[in-house]
């Protein structure tokens, strides 16, 4: 072969490596209320419908944050929608993620089983206490409402015990006895309680009333470098999920309870979506500020040793240009 082919045999190799890229969008959803522009966005064709012609949509389901990290980390998803805590540590330890968007605000609760004797945070002493994963969202808010009340986990020192379990399995841990309370994401917390869980604390009592984001929708940066229009197609499509909700509570509904069946086999009933829709804002915004201070709270908890770069770790001017 003569000098004179390779770079035209490179440039081929190159065109054909962006071209085989290009041919899928790997996307992770949550079954979770807080995923529910993922949800609704895949289950009404929103997001493949904006996708470059070529590209297939193909989901992945996860129960966690840290299944998405590792995922990101071995090259196995191109996107996803997961909890800022997760995604911001998978950021601080190299992982090429980038924050692209918003997707929900709140949308968690703190319950407990009517028989376990916990009226209020500080019943949680001696009680043991599920969440999603250890480093998860949920886990951070659960330790900072533990330090505003005087306690600490067992392996901060403490007597309050933290076990990691799957949100869609955490109302048949309940049933069984196996934890006191649990900090889930909706609509796990309503089906617990139509099982007769006790309300402790409402998604506005976990953090800032609020308004604080508890889901993101990260991008694999070099996926992102070679794929713009599909990441573009993304958030097209994201956006229109997100404004769907937004104008048909009812359609979301049911959109969300298909997409949760086929990832789970439940179907959370009426009640239960509407009572989780209620305690939960799908948006594409971040507050910058509340996701600055959710940061301090994940190095406090130890699950970092710093914060990361805003500036650098989030990039909403693709969304903000599309939503206009």
């Amino acid at each position: 072969m003569t000098r004179a082919l390779l770079p035209l045999l490179t440039l081929s190799l190159i065109a054909s490596a962006s071209a085989q890229q290009a041919k899928e969008l790997r996307l992770g959803v949550f079954p979770n209320v807080t995923h529910a522009a993922g949800l609704v966005g895949v289950q009404r064709g929103l997001i493949q419908k904006n996708l470059p012609d070529g590209v297939k949509l193909v989901i992945k389901e996860f129960a966690n944050g840290s299944q998405i990290n590792e995922a990101f980390a071995a090259g196995a998803i191109d996107a996803a929608y997961v909890g800022p805590g997760p995604a911001m540590n998978a950021f601080m330890r190299g992982v090429p993620i980038q924050v692209y968007a918003g997707a929900a605000n709140a949308g968690a609760v703190l319950v407990a089983r009517k028989d376990s004797g916990v009226r209020n945070v500080k019943g949680l002493s001696g009680k043991k206490v599920a969440v999603p994963t250890r480093g998860s969202t949920q886990d951070i808010s659960l330790r900072h409402l533990l330090h505003e009340n005087g306690l600490k986990a067992t392996d901060e020192g403490g007597t309050v015990s933290i076990v990691p379990i799957d949100p869609a399995n955490m109302p048949a841990a309940f049933a069984a006895k196996q934890v006191d309370a649990a900090l889930v994401q909706e609509p796990w917390g309503a089906v617990m309680e139509t099982q007769g869980a006790k309300l402790i604390v409402n998604e506005k009592g976990i953090w800032e009333g609020g308004n604080y984001t508890t889901t993101v929708l990260t991008v694999n940066t070099k996926y992102a470098a070679a794929n713009a229009d599909t990441v573009k197609g993304l958030l097209k499509g994201h956006l229109a999920a997100i404004n769907y909700i937004k104008g048909s509570n009812a359609g979301a509904q049911k959109s969300i309870a298909e997409q949760i069946y086929a990832f789970t086999g439940k179907r959370p009933n009426t009640n239960e979506l509407f009572k989780a829709l209620a305690r939960t804002r799908v948006t594409w915004d971040i507050n910058l500020k509340t996701l600055a201070e959710y940061a301090q709270l994940n190095k406090e908890a130890g699950f970092a040793r710093d914060v990361p770069d805003l500036n650098r770790f989030v990039n909403l001017d693709l969304i903000r240009s599309l939503a206009k």
